[in-house]
């Protein structure tokens, strides 16, 4: 599909006022994108978890009204009114606004709430502008009910790009590609599909317990550190490290080779903060007890021969991936050695999941 087949057509119901709620996971990137091109478009293809327990809600309200230039919303966080966060959201609808010009007809009144700290490296842009994708898309499928699931699906993953690009993985699960690849049946730069083969069973319901190090805003935000990509003299080299080494996780997932996906997972983020220590200007998202950590899971690999490793997103929180089989160990491990580490001593347990859920009829 390519961007014409979005631009929405015409209604063919009259649609007065409505209200979708939809809630929307988080995901964890294995094989990292870092560096995009407008719009949105990423310049290697990336694959994920999709998390399970850390998601956003969000509910929006549409009302009727006479056509506007702008479109019209308000914005609540967590009960709170939030203004500071209006910017992001208009340009997004800026950037829709032809393939949904249905949102100059409408007042929106959107309420969002996640199930974890926002801005801590957890991925909270991405399970939140899916959820406003979803939304929108459940307003588009009432005013042109003959829409296919496929289509509803793929066009929230493209809507929910042109807000944060990673967010165009959180609409299915449990393992979704984004970006075209040529070892990838469907893939596109458009938009995320998901895995398409068979995936070993010592990968499924994949355990992720993230590890809260810094729960405050980033220093430094993604779109940032993105853009800082441009110039970046080992740029060219890491897309194509990138795009290789996707082609090396997908035979890694369908053969089970778990002590290849250790390796390359946690290759691959260093590797991601790598880029940010040699970019121009350089900044460190990790902490101290960052580093602390991933030593302490190197130690314990060592002398256990567990199959747990670790994954960063951008941002200091260390995520705890390992087989569901080995979660009453991890846990021990956890909380003897690692909860030390983490601000006020918490963290979170998760594990891979389905994708969106429609909470519109509950």
């Amino acid at each position: 599909m390519n961007t014409e087949d979005f631009i929405f057509k015409k209604s063919t119901e009259q649609i007065d006022t409505a209200v979708f709620s939809w809630q929307t996971p988080s995901n964890i990137a294995l094989v990292k994108y870092w560096g995009k091109s407008e719009p949105q478009i990423p310049k290697n293809a990336s694959i994920s978890f999709t998390l399970n327990n850390c998601h956003t809600t969000t509910k929006v309200q549409f009302t009727k009204i006479e056509t506007v230039s702008v479109p019209q919303f308000e914005l609540y966080f967590e009960g709170k009114k939030k203004d500071d966060f209006k910017p992001k959201i208009a340009k997004f609808f800026d950037r829709i606004k032809e393939y949904c010009p249905y949102i100059f007809e409408y007042t929106m009144e959107i309420h969002s709430e996640n199930s974890f700290p926002h801005s801590s490296g957890i991925a909270s842009s991405a399970s939140g502008m899916s959820a406003i994708a979803m939304c929108l898309m459940s307003l588009e499928k009432a005013l042109q009910p003959n829409i296919t699931d496929d289509f509803f699906n793929k066009k929230a993953s493209f809507l929910a790009r042109l807000g944060s690009g990673s967010a165009s993985r959180s609409i299915e699960g449990p393992m979704v590609v984004w970006g075209k690849h040529p070892e990838i049946p469907g893939s596109s730069d458009l938009y995320g599909v998901q895995f398409p083969y068979k995936v070993h069973d010592i990968f499924q319901n994949y355990q992720d317990n993230i590890l809260l190090v810094d729960k405050g805003e980033k220093q430094v935000s993604s779109t940032v550190g993105h853009n800082l990509m441009y110039n970046h003299p080992y740029a060219e080299n890491r897309f194509s490290q990138a795009n290789d080494n996707l082609s090396k996780l997908s035979k890694i997932l369908q053969e089970g080779d778990i002590k290849g996906f250790i390796n390359l997972v946690e290759s691959e983020a260093l590797t991601l903060h790598a880029m940010m220590l040699t970019s121009n200007p350089y900044f460190i998202l990790m902490k101290p007890n960052t580093l602390e950590i991933i030593n302490e899971i190197w130690k314990y690999r060592a002398a256990t021969n567990s199959n747990v490793c670790f994954t960063l997103d951008a941002g200091a929180n260390v995520h705890l991936l390992f087989p569901e089989q080995e979660k009453e160990a991890i846990n021990k491990f956890i909380k003897d050695r690692l909860l030390a580490f983490c601000q006020k001593n918490q963290y979170i347990s998760d594990s891979s999941g389905p994708g969106a859920k429609d909470l519109s009829n509950l």
